[in-house]
């Protein structure tokens, strides 16, 4: 059974299930103010890689992800660029919808927009206020945390404790600086929806709990997301359902931090690589595989040399999947379909292993590449049945991760064909350097080179 991460504990936890054989699962998704970078791309991965291992498993999986488009920051863009917040929010969901099918995420069984929901926030915040929660002040309506029990649980600190390294400047009207708002009052410039507290539109905070209790039900199993959510989002999430007398999560997840350097992948610190850039030097998989070379929880580097090695390892398993003419689709079967295949058993039984342990992807992707080099061992020493068993194997478990191999050949045109013929002869002649002239020369022209046992393969880096 999976054990993962929950942060409320700080511990692993077993993933019990509130309905058996399904799993609910709530991931915040975007808000849609600019082009999604490479950060964003890693939460979507993450949870794109517990969705598809729990249905691997056998689990019927419910997968809502929000789509924010009302925000602070979509108003403000569209106030600088003269145009409709609504304008806004389509052009840049619309890019991130284009980003995450190219690293293979599936889409969510649910996308609900925050816009279609202010009703039902209306509703909840008027619940929050009669139960004495929630209170009106001159510029919107606030969640009183000293109301709710067990307030900083995510982050693991009592409220006590959280009220001193507070920087947040208070209102005479606002009762305590963690104090979080609910509804804003209508400014000059901005869409709003009819109140009882006049014209105005949702907090951040709101948006989430609404959605995920409505599409979801109360004690859905897990909720998601970057570790930069969990507080205050996340936790204030939370206390609006706990104001209500209402279960919600029962297992916290989240993902860690990308690197570049040494600081974490944000749009506020202006180091962020967009995800469109990104791919269109690289192929998304490859991104996906560096991605899986870590834990989830773990801080990821993302550098050209990174992405690069990525590239070479990509290119290892799709020439794998030339090799035995491996069939995309061994990438969408289940765990007991893939025994019925002639998976090999103790392959499988490794692999449920590690994803059991909080997802241990790392260990996952070892055993994938252990595998490869025993296939093309078997296969070149004559044992085409064993090696293709261990081939499909491959396919199966990196479908099991969102990696579909391609055993597709790549059309080579003239002048990249006479290039790979002379590299073939430098390297049987010793001559290193004039291979790796060669190399670097056919990488330029946008191409992926691949060494094997019957020479150079190409394969065209995408864009």
């Amino acid at each position: 059974m999976l054990r993962l991460h929950d942060t409320a504990s700080g511990s692993l936890r077993l993933l019990e299930l509130r309905d058996p054989g399904r799993v609910a699962m709530y991931v915040c998704g975007p808000t849609v103010y600019d082009v999604p970078h490479i950060g964003h791309g890693r939460f979507a991965v993450a949870f794109d890689v517990l969705r598809r291992y729990l249905e691997f498993s056998g689990l019927d999986v419910e997968y809502v992800s929000n789509v924010t488009d009302i925000d602070d920051k979509i108003i403000n863009r569209a106030n600088v660029e003269g145009r409709p917040a609504s304008e806004v929010a389509a052009e840049y969901e619309a890019a991130w919808w284009e980003a995450v099918d190219a690293l293979g995420v599936a889409r969510p069984t649910h996308s609900p927009h925050a816009t279609a929901y202010v009703k039902r926030m209306v509703e909840m915040i008027a619940q929050l206020v009669a139960r004495g929660a929630a209170y009106e002040t001159s510029d919107g309506v606030y969640l009183s945390v000293e109301q709710v029990e067990g307030y900083g649980l995510l982050k693991r600190q009592s409220l006590e404790s959280l009220r001193p390294g507070e920087r947040v400047a208070l209102l005479e009207e606002k009762r305590s600086s963690l104090d979080f708002v609910l509804w804003k009052k209508a400014k000059p410039d901005e869409p709003t929806w009819d109140s009882p507290w006049g014209p105005g539109r949702p907090g951040w905070h709101t948006e989430c709990v609404v959605m995920s209790l409505d599409l979801l039900g109360e004690g859905f199993d897990v909720h998601g997301g970057g570790i930069d959510l969990a507080f205050p989002h996340h936790e204030n999430e939370r206390a609006q359902a706990v104001a209500l007398g209402r279960e919600f999560a029962r297992h916290w997840a989240h993902c860690g931090h990308l690197k570049v350097g040494r600081e974490k992948m944000s749009k506020s610190l202006g180091n962020f690589v967009t995800l469109s850039d990104l791919l269109a030097r690289t192929d998304g998989r490859a991104y996906r595989l560096l991605l899986l070379q870590s834990n989830y929880r773990s801080p990821v580097e993302v550098t050209p040399g990174t992405i690069g090695d990525a590239e070479e390892a990509l290119a290892r398993l799709d020439s794998l999947g030339r090799r035995f003419a491996l069939e995309a689709d061994l990438a969408g079967v289940s765990l007991e379909a893939a025994k019925a295949a002639g998976a090999d058993p103790d392959a499988l039984e490794a692999f449920v292993e590690h994803m059991d342990d909080d997802l241990d992807t790392p260990a996952a992707i070892a055993g994938v590449f252990d595998l490869v080099r025993r296939a093309n061992a078997l296969a070149d020493g004559g044992d085409e049945v064993s090696a293709r068993e261990l081939g499909v194997t491959v396919a199966v478990l990196c479908g099991a991760m969102g990696l579909v191999l391609r055993s597709d050949e790549e059309e080579v045109d003239h002048d990249a064909a006479a290039l790979v013929a002379e590299r073939d002869a430098a390297r049987a002649a010793g001559d290193w350097a004039r291979a790796d002239a060669i190399r670097a020369e056919l990488q330029e022209a946008g191409w992926v080179v691949e060494d094997g046992s019957e020479g150079t393969r190409l394969r065209r880096r995408p864009g």
